[in-house]
Formats: C-alpha cells, sequence, structure tokens
C-alpha cells in the first residue's frame, strides 16, 4: 500500500573501541541511508566515553555495553539483539553505500544457498579500491551468475550475512579476540553448507583508523592463523599451513615467538578441533594457489 514502508530486512552492527570521534563519522552515515535500518552499537570497553556519545547524539540507535574488551566476539552481543533476517557489520572507521543494505536483501532473498557477501571496499577521501577487494574479485572459485565470484572467507567489517547462520555457526570465537578472526568463523559457515560471495555491487567506505596497535595485530594474526590451522584443517594440511604461516613472518624470533604463542593454547585448541571436509579444503587449496600467484 501507499505511504506503508516496508520492514527493514537488514540491521547493521558496529563494533567499537575508543574511537568517539570515528565512531560518531559512522552513525551520521548510517543514520542518512535509505530504508533507515535499525543499527546496533557494541561499545566494546570503551572508556572514552563513546557510549554518552552515542546516547546523546543517536538516540535511534540501540546502545549495546559490553563491559570490557571482548575483541570480535564483541559483534556476537549485537547479533543476538538483532531481530531482522540479514546483518550487515561496520567497524567503527568503516560505512555502507546508500542502497547497498537493500540490494545485499534482494541477493540473499534470490540465491538461497548464499550466507554471506562481502562487499567492494574503497578507502580514504581517495576512494582507492582496497587491496583485499581485488584479490576477492580475482578469486579461482565458481562465479555466481548476477552476485560475484565464490569466496572462502569474508572482512568482519564489509559484509552482510544471514543473521540465523551467524548464531547457528557461533559467532565470533571469543580466544581469538582480533586478528583474522573472520577466517574460522568462514570455515564454520561453510562447513554447515553454505557459500560466501564477492559482490562488488555493494559499496562500502573504509577511512583507516590511526588508533591502531600495529605490533600487538600483527602479533595476534600469526597467532590466530595457526590457531586456526589447527582447529579446522585435517593434519597433513595443517602442517603445510602453518609453514606457509611462518615463514611469512620477518625473522626466526618472530617465528618463535608465533610458534610459542600458539602452543600456549594447544590444550583449548585440540578440544575444540573439528576438521573441515575435503570439499572444503579443495576450495582453500585453490585460493591459496591463485593468492601466491603459482
Amino acid at each position: 500500500m501507499n505511504g506503508v514502508r516496508a520492514a527493514p530486512r537488514v540491521s547493521v552492527v558496529v563494533l567499537t573501541y575508543n574511537r568517539c570521534d570515528e565512531v560518531r563519522r559512522t552513525l551520521r552515515r548510517l543514520a542518512a541511508l535509505p530504508g533507515d535500518p535499525p543499527v546496533l552499537v557494541v561499545d566494546n570497553g570503551c572508556t572514552d566515553g563513546t557510549a554518552l556519545c552515542v546516547e546523546r547524539e543517536f538516540p535511534r540507535a540501540v546502545l549495546i555495553r559490553a563491559g570490557a574488551n571482548l575483541g570480535a566476539a564483541g559483534r556476537n552481543l549485537g547479533v543476538e539483539r538483532v531481530q531482522t533476517p540479514y546483518v550487515a557489520f561496520c567497524d567503527d572507521d568503516t560505512w555502507w553505500d546508500p542502497g547497498a543494505l537493500e540490494l545485499a536483501a534482494d541477493i540473499l532473498d534470490a540465491h538461497v544457498d548464499l550466507a554471506v557477501l562481502n562487499a567492494s571496499i574503497r578507502v580514504g577521501e581517495e576512494e582507492k579500491p582496497d587491496p583485499a577487494s581485488t584479490a576477492m574479485a580475482q578469486s579461482p572459485l565458481s562465479d555466481i551468475l548476477g552476485v560475484g565470484p565464490e569466496l572462502t572467507g569474508f572482512m568482519a567489517g564489509a559484509c552482510v550475512m544471514r543473521t540465523s547462520v551467524f548464531l547457528e555457526a557461533g559467532g565470533y570465537w571469543r580466544p581469538l579476540f582480533i586478528g583474522g578472526e573472520e577466517t574460522l568463523l568462514a570455515l564454520d559457515i561453510m562447513a554447515q553448507g553454505w557459500r560466501i560471495a564477492y559482490a562488488p555491487a555493494l559499496g562500502v567506505h573504509h577511512w583507516p583508523s590511526q588508533a591502531r596497535d600495529h605490533p600487538l595485530r600483527l602479533r595476534m594474526l600469526a597467532r590466530n592463523a595457526l590457531w586456526t590451522a589447527w582447529l579446522r584443517l585435517p593434519a597433513g594440511l595443517a602442517i603445510r599451513r602453518s609453514g606457509y604461516v611462518l615463514r611469512g613472518l620477518p625473522g626466526w624470533a618472530a617465528r618463535a615467538r608465533a610458534g610459542r604463542d600458539a602452543l600456549a593454547g594447544w590444550r583449548l585448541i585440540r578440544r575444540h578441533r573439528r576438521p573441515v571436509d575435503a570439499g572444503i579444503c579443495d576450495k582453500l587449496r585453490q585460493t591459496w594457489l591463485a593468492e601466491s600467484g603459482s
């Protein structure tokens, strides 16, 4: 009927930690989107007044206080409150193009085997293509007509997914904290029989924050890559992938530290180990081969 607004199909979960000015910019952009999507802001233990800022300036957003910095798992708190069939994610330095969320919902409505769509990412005021988007566009996996190529992963702050799939997969695993946390969730989603795709028609803006602890992030990326290999890959493939991760680190000191970090969680990893099947392993091999340029 004319004048009746359709119920939103996509909610947006924004994760933020001590970047008050940046999350304010992101929320202004989201508030201007057509369709008025529900926005849920997870305050991941901020100490810079972010919660008060959100309550005062964005009263229509749902504020969720994590109470502590949960890392990537803070997003789980937001998704638990989502009431739409699909959920989009933003970090506090990213936001969605007008119309992108509606298009994502249309794509997911039409493709019942797709669980996750990764957007095309443009960086900074210059709108430069993100190298990760370029790599996704060159995925060696099958192309999904009208969408884009199939993937074996996604980027946490630039994707839309089925809310039910996220919850059934368990969301982000809290021990990973931050750094490459998407890989484990992607494997768990694929293990349930779902597909992931790059959808270049969807647009996300990323103005990278300067408030980052780069050395800590790099250290956690290495540990988490090893953990994910040990958690989900068959033994032989896990060993080979571990060697690849370690060889990519800058020198023996970094490799030794990554090994120590990963081995410290071995009992936890062994308890949660569930190797994926041969079909998923084959897709991973194709993707890794393309990424290496071999």
